[in-house]
């Protein structure tokens, strides 16, 4: 039997008609990202949602302008390929201002797209701008349904008209336990991170431009790379900490850190041709903390001369040397250089992320090295390893059990060997100590 495809509805309208707004009434928490500034949403972005127990994809889009240039041109032509993918589109105008010409505009590409449309007339926050909304019949789309994003009121209604419209949505079923692997794409602004999804995507799937902080909504793409299919994502750059950033940008680095979370591998994009900043070190270290697998991919190397590359080694050898666990690349997104290569450096540090030692394996390995190399006497006393267990991968776990506390030094040095012997390439490795109790602390 086939399964029935989840079915599409694209949200779309002017800039700043409160479309990121009903898209999280919608899904009934907030997802996307709002903000009293036109132009936040710049991509088309998927949210799986559901109403009475049937499934359909959200795909919210950036404000839809006629005249647009520039960057505002790639956000419109985003919004009708949005269109030309959907099922049925959810059309957003604000009542409070009526009809605009740039109403009219948009209503004309929907005429053309042939797509059901439900018109739903925005911002009616009480019973007085009912009247406005019935203004909205003249755009020839039927029924303006009235709703207000902001309190709620009418999205029942206009929920099950959206269902109307659209075709056999599968009911709710269980989510699958497999699926692509999950894959972030994290970096400050502006590194090229929309450039590498677009190249990995084969198509122009997210907004790219110079200005930084293009993205603002973690965007998800599946792709295949190196003959590998992957579930991208691509995340809003990271400008600086979360408690300092305001507005959107507080907003969008809430949802990269989610990405982070959400993903088993990150690929950390590095501007090669600029010096490393500690906020790079700040990125990799969250992915550290998050407990990731991390691929460092070097963009721009097209940008780089000899002289960029021999200070870049030497900042490698003086910032990263806490990463050196995880595989690197040279790349280009703008030229495609080594960008299939990327799939090899994925399933090498996902593999890594997912290594299990057996307690055998383990203590064996425990003995040889305390043998070899027993920890430090500390006033008086030198603490032993009594026992190791892995507690679990994703990432590599272990818990020691222990005569006495240990020093951080030897905790590391524990954990380098780990590497040695057992590998976990493109993974942190979290070490754990727990010294056994005094028997007057039992007591």
């Amino acid at each position: 039997m086939t399964e029935l495809r989840k079915p599409i509805i694209a949200v779309v309208g002017r800039p700043n008609v409160g479309k990121s707004t009903l898209v999280n009434r919608i899904l009934g928490r907030r997802e996307a990202v709002v903000q009293d500034t036109p132009g936040v949403t710049r991509d088309r972005v998927s949210y799986d949602a559901n109403w009475n127990g049937r499934e359909f994809v959200l795909v919210d889009t950036g404000g839809w302008m006629s005249d647009a240039t520039g960057m505002a041109a790639q956000i419109a032509e985003q919004a009708e390929l949005a269109i030309s993918m959907a099922d049925a589109v959810l059309f957003v105008v604000d009542a409070t201002v009526g009809t605009l010409d740039e109403d009219e505009a948009v209503v004309r590409v929907l005429r053309r797209s042939q797509k059901p449309v439900v018109l739903a007339a925005n911002k009616v926050d009480d019973q007085r701008h009912e009247a406005m909304a019935a203004s909205m019949w003249n755009l020839g789309l039927g029924e303006p349904y009235p709703v207000s994003a902001l309190h709620g009121r009418g999205s029942g209604d206009l929920l099950d008209a959206i269902l109307d419209a659209l075709p056999e949505a599968p009911r709710e079923q269980e989510v699958e336990e497999a699926g692509p692997r999950r894959v972030a794409i994290v970096g400050k602004p502006n590194v090229g991170k929309s450039s590498l999804l677009n190249k990995l995507a084969a198509q122009q799937r997210v907004v790219v431009s110079d200005v930084s902080g293009t993205t603002v909504d973690p965007v998800d793409e599946i792709v295949e790379v190196g003959g590998q299919v992957y579930r991208l994502i691509d995340t809003a750059g990271i400008r600086r900490r979360v408690k300092e950033a305001s507005g959107h940008e507080y907003y969008a680095s809430l949802r990269t850190q989610a990405a982070i979370e959400r993903a088993e591998v990150c690929i950390m994009v590095v501007d090669a041709s600029e010096p490393i900043t500690d906020q790079d070190l700040r990125i990799l270290s969250s992915i550290e903390e998050a407990g990731r697998a991390l691929v460092i991919a070097f963009n721009k190397w097209d940008l780089t001369d000899e002289e960029r590359r021999k200070y870049l080694d030497r900042e490698i050898e003086r910032d990263l040397v806490g990463y050196r666990w995880a595989p690197t690349i040279n790349i280009s997104a703008l030229t495609g250089r080594n960008v299939d290569k990327l799939s090899k450096a994925i399933e090498e540090a996902a593999a890594g992320w997912e290594t299990r030692v057996s307690t055998g394996k383990l203590n064996a390995f425990l003995g040889r090295l305390a043998a070899a190399h027993p920890h430090p006497v500390r006033g008086g006393k030198q603490p032993r390893i009594l026992f190791g267990t892995q507690a679990q991968n994703c990432p590599p776990t272990f818990i020691l059990f222990t005569s006495g506390m240990m020093d951080e030094t030897y905790k590391r040095f524990v954990e380098r060997r780990l590497r040695e012997d057992f590998g976990f390439v493109g993974s942190p490795v979290h070490v754990e100590v727990r010294a056994r109790e005094k028997r007057k602390d039992r007591a």
